[in-house]
């Protein structure tokens, strides 16, 4: 009984994050799934060619992440992002794309992709992208962070009116360093608390911004004047 305990324990130690790649061109899904397999703690449970294939793979498998393109045959990634966050909110959608038109941008973030990388990223920052997503953060590309929130920032002297949104000075820091793009665990090193701090200082502006995730907290405090585009930098 104590050898199947064990057994039982090491199997939910070791479990992956699974991923489904979404992409009409073959050798790119052949080449993102090299990578992914070379980590231990992520595993490709299905490729699909387009987006319809997406949304019944998320619905059959099940998946933590999708990785999805925007122009693929019968379903857009847009229309494919939006349905797999109806169908199963809690797999996470990570666009990865060459396109970088804002209008493509602010249609994804509203439809709910927890991030936004340019097909030229890295493979080791496409990696810990899908690690970041998978607890929680938002991740978007520096090129698209900064067409984000230009596209958003205010008229100088025109910013939305704050609705009595307190924020403490402890929670603001955090907020410019999650709006940097750092982690959890680099904002925790950064400001020296724990971990479980940062989060629960995030969940806290999320609650009082009456958000869901630090791209939305980033565009409200944008658009409010809490942060400016120099927070970015």
């Amino acid at each position: 009984m104590v050898r199947n305990a064990y057994r039982q324990v090491i199997r939910v130690e070791m479990s992956k994050i699974t991923v489904v790649i979404a992409d009409d061109h073959e050798l790119f899904r052949q080449g993102t799934r090299n990578l992914i397999e070379n980590e231990e703690d992520i595993e490709v449970v299905g490729e699909a060619v387009n987006g319809k294939e997406a949304i019944e793979m998320v619905e059959k498998l099940k998946p933590d992440i999708v990785l999805m393109d925007i122009s693929m045959p019968e379903v857009n990634g847009i229309e494919a992002t939006k349905r797999i966050k109806i169908i199963r909110p809690s797999t996470a959608v990570i666009i990865l794309t060459a396109y970088d038109n804002d209008k493509y941008i602010s249609a994804l973030l509203e439809a709910g992709a927890a991030g936004y990388l340019l097909k030229n990223v890295r493979g080791t920052e496409l990696i810990n992208a899908i690690r970041s997503v998978f607890t929680g953060e938002s991740v978007l590309h520096p090129v698209i962070a900064q067409k984000v929130l230009s596209r958003f920032a205010p008229d100088k002297g025109k910013h939305e009116p704050v609705q009595d949104i307190e924020i403490s000075e402890r929670e603001l820091e955090i907020l410019k360093l999650a709006a940097k793009g750092m982690s959890n665990q680099d904002i925790a090193d950064s400001v020296f608390v724990s971990r479980r701090t940062v989060q629960t200082h995030l969940a806290n502006i999320f609650r009082k911004m009456d958000v869901s995730s630090r791209t939305e907290a980033v565009l409200r405090s944008i658009k409010t004047g809490l942060l400016s585009i120099d927070d970015l930098s």
